[in-house]
């Protein structure tokens, strides 16, 4: 009979990539590691077999994703493996953008799962740029911010929309305008929206340089934007999210949900994402990666309204929670102080990042506590029993939704 070793907590080394709208410091300031000068996006902490983390197995390091597949019920729980198989369900990011971010969306299960499988017939590689769907999972996510965080997220109301545009009368789009005024209602938006998407190249890039000229003049926030992104991109087509989508501010510890098909593009600022298992994007613009007008439409919510600002709800064990529908993930926060009594992070599989000060972890299914310091991250398998934060810092916690 094969004897398993103990489980413990298990550090990790992420892997951070430079898309060209990284900040240059707000992740090595994180990680306490010199800048390079060079644009840092994000930090990947989990197991997406694209990208995943590394765990130090004696002596030697391995991939996390590797690593849970070869003992799926120790390291998830059999109740997970039996819903969500023998990956991860979720994965965690820390986003740091200096710049705007591409004009997106994220599939829901069945969408992906479709998606994924024509891709797969088309014959394309799962490392070909040109695919959206990277895996056949859905990709709900939330964003929690580290600061001052500016985004764009979900379709204002079609009489707010149509305002902003009639604002500027621009004569390079007079006819779908004119549609657009003969019906100012969810339809009439989606058909609008959809025009806009489907411009031929001239028409965009003169659609773009004359809202620009014009918006420059008018002190809307939604103008300033419009005018910066086409300082950004010039002659594209996501110039005009800003009077499509609302405009929102979030607050260090203020968070957002996308559920899948929510049009949003990041503006700037840093935050803790976390996320379905997936990396499956939709781009229609705003970004020198190929986009994807027609699946970008056709996954799309019109009606989804202003977006919530989530916070947090604290617990009586003082966890503080950020709950969504989602069924794959849930965001929580341990703020410990030294003379606070320890808080106790439930038994499932975890993925922990500390933000700020140094904590300290112990369980009884440890033979030693393990300290976490600003910058570091450790995954905590499923076949650990409770474990208990003490020390001063800031932690933050994915995992599944406590309801089950």
């Amino acid at each position: 009979m094969r004897r398993h070793r103990p489980m413990t907590i298990l550090p990790l080394r992420n892997p951070i990539r430079d898309y060209a709208w990284g900040s240059p410091t707000a992740i090595p300031e994180l990680l306490g590691t010199e800048a390079t000068g060079e644009p840092q996006a994000e930090l990947w902490i989990g197991a997406h077999p694209a990208d995943p983390s590394h765990v130090e197995i004696e002596g030697e390091w391995q991939r996390l994703d590797e690593w849970i597949e070869a003992q799926p019920e120790r390291a998830l729980g059999a109740p997970v493996v039996s819903r969500f198989g023998p990956s991860l369900p979720f994965l965690m990011k820390v986003l740091a953008a200096s710049s705007p971010l591409s004009l997106q969306t994220h599939p829901d299960a069945d969408q992906a799962r479709r998606g994924f499988e024509r891709e797969n017939r088309r014959g394309l590689s799962l490392a070909d740029p040109a695919r959206s769907y990277a895996d056949p999972r859905p990709k709900p996510e939330l964003l929690c911010a580290l600061e001052p965080f500016e985004g764009l997220l979900g379709f204002r109301e079609a009489a707010d929309v149509l305002a902003g545009f009639e604002r500027l009368a621009l004569a390079s789009l007079a006819e779908p305008m004119a549609a657009f005024a003969s019906q100012p209602d969810a339809d009439g938006l989606r058909r609008f929206f959809g025009a806009l998407m489907t411009l031929g190249p001239e028409q965009v890039a003169s659609a773009t340089r004359e809202a620009a000229e014009r918006a420059g003049a008018l002190s809307d926030p939604r103008y300033a934007w419009l005018c910066e992104l086409a300082r950004l991109y010039p002659d594209d087509r996501g110039v005009f999210a800003p009077l499509m989508l609302h405009h929102l501010k979030l607050q260090p510890g203020e968070a957002i949900y996308l559920p899948p098909g929510e049009l949003h593009a990041y503006l700037v600022g840093s935050g803790i994402e976390v996320m379905a298992n997936s990396d499956n994007v939709l781009r229609g613009g705003l970004t020198g990666k190929p986009v994807d007008v027609p699946g970008l439409l056709e996954i799309l919510n019109f009606g989804s309204g202003a977006p919530e600002v989530l916070r947090p709800q604290e617990t009586p064990s003082g966890v503080w929670r950020y709950p969504t529908p989602a069924a794959e993930f849930e965001l929580s926060r341990l703020d410990v102080a030294a003379a606070s009594p320890p808080q106790v992070i439930s038994k499932g599989p975890r993925l922990l990042l500390c933000v700020a000060g140094r904590v300290e972890l112990e369980s009884p299914s440890w033979t030693a506590p393990h300290a976490l310091a600003r910058g570091e991250s450790a995954f905590i398998p499923a076949a650990t029993q409770t474990c208990r934060v003490s020390g001063e810092g800031r932690v933050f916690c994915a995992g599944l939704p406590l309801r089950g």
